[in-house]
């Protein structure tokens, strides 16, 4: 069916009209904010006619219709996407005006989503039947992703400052954790299910901890174990590329080894070390997915849902939410980074 046979021509002109002027804009090599206005009215357009198509699709349609985006949509959301992104890399905006456009593009997704718009999706009624188990697997996956995180950085952060001092650690620590980060993701999953397993049944206690075979513990021992390199490879490169000319100057004042640690070189290190834990986190809000496929909840557990059951829909209710949080857990970690480093030059003006 042709699109204003669905919409109806009025909806579909303007639709259409936003679109196409949108992606005029965009062409605007010179005026990226021209870029970023035609990207945000190209997907107001594609909003207005995706919801009202939806709509006049499922009059009459009977409760159990259904109405998914095509392959179309999902080429135009990724061209103004793409517009937008490009226009926000040549504004190159601030870490405070970055922080409040995230702030704003959640607000918009959420008023989106809570204004009924987009209600008569297929992915929104999967949503509508899973609501309570949608929340319990959100904050699992939250709780897979900061968890192991925090985790990794209480291990990696030490052992990190230990390789920097001591070459011999060093030459035995980062092979190791190079060749952990070399399993891929599922037999490292599946590695987990009989090693904890076994200290599930014979170490007294493990079991009322938590420890299992399956769910939270083998997905966050996974978790972790990839999480260890990021962190303490960064830790040691920030910590390698403090300038000689300070520490030396900070020996130079009487400054103890921990003293100089403390105040010289891990402020010097921390954008570095940072920019690890922003690989960290990214890294695991994607593989957190997979801790679906042993009861470990998240996102992962609609994923494999929906491929067991061959329904597209529930497979995006997992995915979509994983690409927001793995987005917006980037950008937030960049703004720290561009902080961490402003603040030492600020030190030493």
């Amino acid at each position: 069916m042709p699109v204003w046979g669905v919409a109806g021509p009025v909806t579909t002109a303007i639709a259409l009209a936003a679109m196409v002027a949108g992606v005029a804009l965009g062409l605007q090599a010179a005026r990226p904010w021209w870029r970023l206005g035609g990207s945000l009215l190209g997907l107001a357009g594609l909003v207005l006619l995706l919801s009202r198509g939806a709509g006049a699709l499922l009059v009459d349609a009977g409760d159990l219709a259904r109405v998914s985006p095509a392959a179309g949509f999902w080429c135009l959301l990724l061209v103004f996407m793409m517009l937008m992104a490009d226009a926000l890399s040549a504004l190159r905006p601030g870490p405070r005006l970055r922080l409040g456009l995230l702030a704003l593009f959640l607000v918009g997704l959420a008023a989106l989503l809570a204004s009924g718009a987009l209600s008569e999706l297929s992915i929104m009624q999967e949503y509508r039947g899973r609501v309570a188990g949608f929340r319990t697997a959100a904050a699992r996956h939250v709780a897979l992703a900061l968890g192991s995180l925090a985790a990794a950085a209480a291990i990696g952060f030490p052992l990190g400052i230990l390789c920097h001092r001591r070459a011999r650690l060093r030459s035995l620590a980062i092979p190791v954790l190079s060749f952990l980060q070399t399993i891929p993701s599922l037999a490292m999953f599946g590695i987990m299910i009989p090693v904890l397993a076994w200290v599930a049944a014979t170490v007294p206690g493990a079991q009322e901890i938590g420890i299992a075979g399956i769910g939270f513990a083998p997905a966050f021992l996974a978790l972790l174990l990839y999480s260890l390199l990021p962190v303490v490879a960064n830790t040691v490169a920030g910590l390698d590329a403090a300038p000689p000319a300070a520490v030396e100057a900070a020996r130079g004042m009487g400054m103890t080894d921990r003293q100089r640690l403390w105040s010289i070189e891990l402020p010097l290190a921390l954008p570095v070390i940072l920019a690890g834990l922003r690989i960290v986190l990214v890294q695991n809000v994607g593989l957190a997915v997979i801790a679906g496929l042993i009861g470990g909840g998240g996102f992962g557990t609609f994923v494999f849902q929906g491929l067991n059951q061959t329904a597209t829909d529930l497979i995006l209710l997992g995915a979509l939410p994983t690409v927001v949080l793995a987005l917006v857990s980037a950008i937030l970690m960049d703004i720290l980074v561009d902080f961490a480093r402003r603040t030492p030059k600020r030190e030493s003006a």
